[in-house]
């Protein structure tokens, strides 16, 4: 860069860059320290770099409010006339994604210890109304020695932000997504400890629980599909853990553990079954979200149906409880109407509304079918009567305009 300053930084060297901006080595000279400087380029449209800068800014302040062994520590933030910057804990090591390679899963106690410490830091976070929404291998930091630590809180959601993601917006990496995510409803702290899952399945199997060859096809598995039990692939992975996971996986928001702090606890006693410790706890997570044997399976159609339904409802009610807008909406539209949110809806409605006919290739909605059910039984004798009366109206106005 040109100036080798950002604010009171000295920059020593880039480390790190993408298509928003570029993260530095830096020097705090004022407090004798490294840190890292994270950029965002403010060098674009308008409307781009407001809605950039607003996000930038609330990943400081989500992060910035936490204070936890296993989450990024932020120094301060800036902005000069190109750029906004935030300055963070420098961390020795490497991103978790760099360590997963393809068929190579790692060490079962050290799987343990990296998921175990990402549950803390979450339960921290969620504890103090912050929901990261982005959990993936790219955003969590192994260090050569010490913490590991949670990084990138750029499209966290706080209780008090300000700054809002539209209806049906997709947030979030499609391997790591979950199933509310896919569909397009609001992520709650539940949604952090199904990305949390894939990835310590991934840690422990050397793959994602979901795959396909394109994005779509990674989607349709994550809403339709089981994976087979971490231990039917690994078999040095404790059968205890395959509980945990199956609770951590599950579709449902109702059988998916409930909190990160309860995932923090499974994950640290089977860490002691897997040193060959003593424990008399027991898991009372559900299994339900696994596949019985080796390979995936499809996810049962009430549970999937059960799933759909849930986020639809919760959708609703979100609506209801949002607060008119001052500018009337258009007549006959919904307030949070858009082709993202309506087209996933009429999927859903699409997918679990069956025709009674198992043998029809094009099952309908229940709008559909009860519409085809009126047509097909006939004209009803108020339907001849409107008509008759229709076309006789239309012959005295012909007769009058000839006349005249």
């Amino acid at each position: 860069m040109d100036d080798p300053k950002l604010g009171r930084f000295e920059v020593l060297a880039e480390i790190g860059r993408g298509a928003m901006g570029i993260v530095y080595k830096a020097k705090d000279p004022m407090l004798e320290r490294i840190v890292a400087i994270k950029t965002i380029n403010m060098g674009m449209d308008r409307d781009g770099a407001e809605m950039y800068e607003k996000r930038f800014y609330q990943e400081a302040r989500a992060a910035g409010g936490l204070n936890h062994s296993n989450i990024v520590t932020v120094y301060d933030i800036g902005k000069t006339d190109t750029e906004c910057y935030m300055a963070m804990e420098y961390i020795e090591g490497a991103e978790l994604r760099t360590l997963l390679l393809p068929g190579k899963p790692l060490p079962v106690p050290r799987a343990l210890s990296i998921a175990a410490q990402v549950a803390e830091g979450l339960a921290y976070a969620h504890e103090r109304g912050v929901v990261h929404r982005d959990i993936k291998p790219a955003n969590i930091m192994v260090p050569e020695s010490g913490a590991v630590k949670i990084t990138d809180f750029g499209i966290a959601r706080m209780r008090s932000s300000s700054v809002q993601t539209q209806t049906g917006m997709m947030m979030g990496s499609p391997k790591y997504m979950s199933p509310e995510q896919v569909i397009g409803k609001r992520a709650d702290h539940r949604t952090d400890i199904f990305s949390l899952g894939v990835i310590l399945y991934e840690m422990l199997t050397g793959t994602t629980p979901f795959t396909g060859e394109s994005v779509n096809a990674v989607m349709y598995q994550i809403v339709n599909f089981v994976p087979p039990a971490p231990s039917a692939i690994n078999p040095s992975a404790p059968a205890a853990l395959d509980a945990v996971v199956a609770g951590m996986l599950a579709k449902s928001l109702e059988e998916r553990v409930q909190s990160a702090a309860e995932v923090a606890r499974g994950l640290r006693e089977c860490e002691l079954q897997a040193q060959g410790a003593a424990t008399t706890a027991t898991s009372t997570l559900p299994l339900g979200s696994l596949a019985a044997g080796a390979t995936p399976t499809v996810v049962d159609r009430e549970v999937k149906s059960a799933v759909l339904a849930q986020t639809l409802e919760r959708s609703r009610r979100a609506e209801d409880d949002t607060p008119a807008p001052d500018a009337a909406p258009a007549r006959g539209l919904s307030r949070t109407f858009d082709s993202l949110e309506a087209t996933q809806r009429l999927v859903a409605l699409s997918d679990v509304a069956l025709t009674g006919d198992p043998a029809a290739k094009h099952p309908l909605p229940l709008s559909m079918q009860a519409t085809s059910t009126a047509l097909s039984g006939g004209w009803r004798p108020r339907d001849t009567l409107v008509v008759a009366a229709g076309a006789v109206s239309g012959l005295i106005a012909a007769a009058i305009i000839v006349l005249l």
